[in-house]
């Protein structure tokens, strides 16, 4: 007979606390294995794609200002579409790339699928190797004109990274996850 064990957490009730078109807030009563009750913040976003656009040693960042920390940072390519959640991930990593850098790429694969930030976010990110780069012009949207592109030597990217000039822990995790693949 299989012995019946409880969750290590049972959702009791669940309530939108905040909601607008890039993501929605809710508050999540519930009860631990031993009984005690708590509460829980959810933040509830739409997957993106991360793309590594890595062609003859160079790899292509983008630099934009990001409001929330109130600076400009380099980054790899990415982005989600909040109004299509159930778009095919490799479908918004060709988006993606070619919106952001103007870049179109004869091979895209797969590396691996991680969570931004599981703590407190349901949101989680594709990782793309995109090769075979062809250059084109971007079509960036409104919210991104101020946005940068530029190739790296790959040494000068993994030296931003050591450096703390790259901050956004979705390219580190991303270059960091090609490397222990041998892919980098």
């Amino acid at each position: 007979m299989t012995k019946l064990t409880r969750p290590d957490i049972k959702t009791l009730s669940r309530r939108i606390v905040y909601e607008n078109r890039w993501m929605r807030v809710r508050e999540d009563a519930i009860e631990r294995r031993d009984g005690s009750p708590g509460i829980y913040g959810v933040v509830e976003k739409t997957d993106f794609a991360v793309i590594v656009p890595l062609d003859s040693g160079l790899i292509h960042l983008v630099e934009q200002y990001r409001y929330p920390v109130q600076g400009r940072y380099w980054e790899l390519p990415q982005g989600s579409w909040e109004d299509a959640p159930g778009t095919d991930p490799l479908e918004l990593a060709r988006a993606e790339l070619h919106e952001e850098t103007g870049l179109t790429a004869s091979s895209m694969a797969h590396i691996g699928h991680l969570f931004e930030c599981y703590g407190y976010s349901t949101q989680g990110y594709h990782i793309y190797l995109a090769q075979g780069l062809q250059v084109g012009e971007a079509q960036r949207e409104q919210t991104e004109q101020d946005m940068v592109s530029r190739a790296f030597p790959l040494d000068e990217v993994l030296a931003m990274v050591t450096e703390g000039v790259i901050k956004d822990s979705a390219t580190v995790a991303a270059l960091g996850m090609l490397r222990l693949k041998g892919l980098i």
